[in-house]
């Protein structure tokens, strides 16, 4: 009895307090975003707001369970747990549900759950495990390939769903193993990859290796920090990019022939710059095998939008980024979301009072665009205000993991943290026109009782294993 008081007078407090006052403001405006005077009372269980009133207790019962579980369960059988998500995630694509183009729900009678939901702090559990193992190296090869797997595996059968919005969630642990030791270049790589991506959409294949090879010379300066043999490598690759370019209609060059000579100038200034690394061949070949890579990578993403992504993921793409316009079609959403957080203003318009909200101009407003009720309502104080609790709680956690003594607490706290904060910025930048819209809820805010329990399960394991971090845990 003595060790189960200790579990409650350990458990951190602050971070629950801030749990349910994200989950109670989120029924609240769910409340406000499907509100019909029909159905005026807050408990009326036909409406979703009510509905989520029954999710909200669940949860309530799911957390309180969790604490009271021993915390070595966690540990033991996180293979088991991340195992049995692989397994619902490939049944959900023989006997589930189709909804809004996504197979991805097992519909029993009025409940409907999605699997993908949960894989998330499976795969945190699992990568915690596998992170905490006895004399793991975090570069070795089959570290590394064990990692890829893991991570790999739920990815792809979301993929698989049509549901790229949690499928692109997995790859936030990214930032977890950074924190464990992947090299910082593994960081700058991935995010060179994207912005090639996003370049190559908006500006030709020329245009992007342009900035590709500027990214090549960065990488040398990140690798080593020699700004100053940067920077001539960079003005060797500009000046011969400049004459060529001049070059090419004073003696008739062919496009295909300038290319050739702009490649040759960039070779020129990477292998400028590794020869200041004076480290020989080892380097060379690393760096114009990463640069081949990316450059083969610009020429394929025409290929990845055309006949990998989805028509509507197409469209969301293009239109986030000004490729197109389509107002009235699929940019309808966000620029219903805008003009509601717009019109909002300071204040907000009060509680209940939201005309884009009333008249329904935005779809899914009590889940994927429930921000949006918040910034009409309660204007840019609500938003703030949101966003800051949000913060703290993310901050909270943070501090929580670094304080962990077991490696297995440490991880998983760093990828509840992750999660969470992707969440939110991916959420809260769909409603106001910054990032594509990809279906991810917001947590404790959106409608929905799979998404409730999954972030619920997420956070309140993390609260238990913080709870009791002065035992060792076996793993």
């Amino acid at each position: 009895m003595a060790r189960r008081n200790n579990i409650w007078a350990n458990l951190d407090w602050f971070s629950i307090i801030l749990y349910l006052i994200l989950v109670f403001m989120g029924w609240i405006n769910i409340y406000a975003a499907v509100y019909n005077e029909e159905h005026s009372s807050i408990l009326d269980m036909t409406q979703r707001y009510g509905k989520q009133l029954i999710w909200i207790g669940a949860a309530l019962v799911i957390g309180f369970t969790l604490i009271i579980i021993d915390s070595k369960f966690y540990v033991f059988f996180a293979y088991a747990f991340y195992a049995i998500t692989i397994l619902l995630l490939i049944a959900v694509l023989l006997f589930g549900t189709k909804v809004k183009g996504a197979t991805s729900w097992f519909q029993l009678g009025g409940i409907a759950i999605q699997p993908a939901e949960f894989v998330k702090f499976t795969t945190a559990l699992a990568l915690s495990k596998y992170l905490s193992s006895y004399n793991f190296k975090m570069h070795r090869f089959q570290s590394l390939l064990t990692i890829g797997a893991i991570l790999l595996l739920p990815v792809l059968l979301i993929f698989m769903q049509n549901d790229t919005g949690s499928a692109l969630v997995i790859s936030v642990f990214i930032l977890v193993l950074f924190r464990e030791g992947l090299s910082g270049s593994v960081l700058f790589l991935a995010f060179i990859s994207a912005l090639i991506f996003i370049l190559t959409l908006v500006l030709s294949p020329l245009h992007t290796i342009f900035t590709l090879s500027i990214g090549a010379l960065l990488f040398h300066y990140f690798m080593r920090q020699k700004l100053s043999e940067s920077l001539k490598a960079l003005g060797i690759y500009a000046s011969l990019s400049a004459v060529f370019l001049l070059a090419g209609p004073i003696f008739k060059l062919g496009e295909q022939q300038v290319h050739l000579l702009l490649f040759a100038s960039i070779l020129s200034a990477i292998i400028f710059a590794i020869y200041t690394l004076r480290k020989g061949l080892y380097n060379l070949l690393i760096v114009l095998a990463l640069y081949i890579g990316l450059v083969l990578m610009t020429f394929s993403v025409d290929y990845v939008v055309n006949n990998v992504l989805q028509p509507h993921q197409q469209s969301r793409i293009n239109e986030l980024l000004g490729i197109s316009s389509d107002p009235t079609g699929v940019g309808w959403n966000v620029n219903q979301s805008k003009i509601a957080i717009g019109s909002g203003g300071f204040s907000g318009k009060g509680f209940l009072k939201g005309t884009q909200t009333k008249f329904d101009f935005v779809p899914e407003q009590s889940t994927d665009f429930i921000f949006c009720t918040v910034g009409e309502e309660w204007g840019f104080i609500g938003t703030t205000t949101v966003i800051m609790l949000f913060l703290f709680l993310l901050l909270r956690l943070l501090y929580l993991a670094e304080r962990q003594r077991s490696t297995f607490s440490r991880v998983y706290g760093y990828s509840v943290a992750c999660i969470l904060f992707f969440h939110l910025v991916i959420n809260v930048g769909m409603t106001i026109g910054l990032a594509p819209v990809i279906g991810i809820p917001l947590p404790f805010f959106s409608y929905g009782g799979s998404s409730l329990w999954s972030f619920t399960i997420l956070l309140f394991i993390f609260l238990r294993l913080d709870a009791s971090r002065a035992e060792k845990l076996s793993h």
